[in-house]
């Protein structure tokens, strides 16, 4: 009784860390989306951003990355929640990188 009893205990504290560690993501093939920003983490230079079939993608900058809007280079700090925008990524094993973002607003 005692083992069962530690046993739902343990899977209830993994569970929860699971679900409190943050906002699940997607890992999808390399290749150009377009989606909303929901959330953006300048400390980090990362962006969450929802697809247009609702996955969710944690992109991180990198110092390749191009960021634009109506064609021109753009500064991280013009990001914000709810813009339209459109990624290209390139799949690393679980990891995508952006190769580059384009604001569409």
């Amino acid at each position: 009784m005692i083992t069962k009893t530690l046993k739902s205990v343990a899977f209830l504290g993994i569970f929860l860390f699971m679900v409190s560690c943050g906002e699940s993501t997607d890992t999808v093939e390399s290749g150009t989306y377009q989606g909303t920003i929901e959330e953006v983490e300048a400390s980090k230079d990362e962006i969450y951003v929802k697809t247009d079939d609702n996955k969710t993608l944690e992109l991180y900058f990198k110092e390749t990355t191009e960021l634009t809007r109506n064609g021109s280079t753009v500064d991280f700090s013009e990001l914000k929640e709810g813009q339209k925008v459109e990624v290209e990524v390139e799949k690393v094993g679980k990891r995508l990188d952006p190769i580059s973002v384009k604001i569409m607003e």
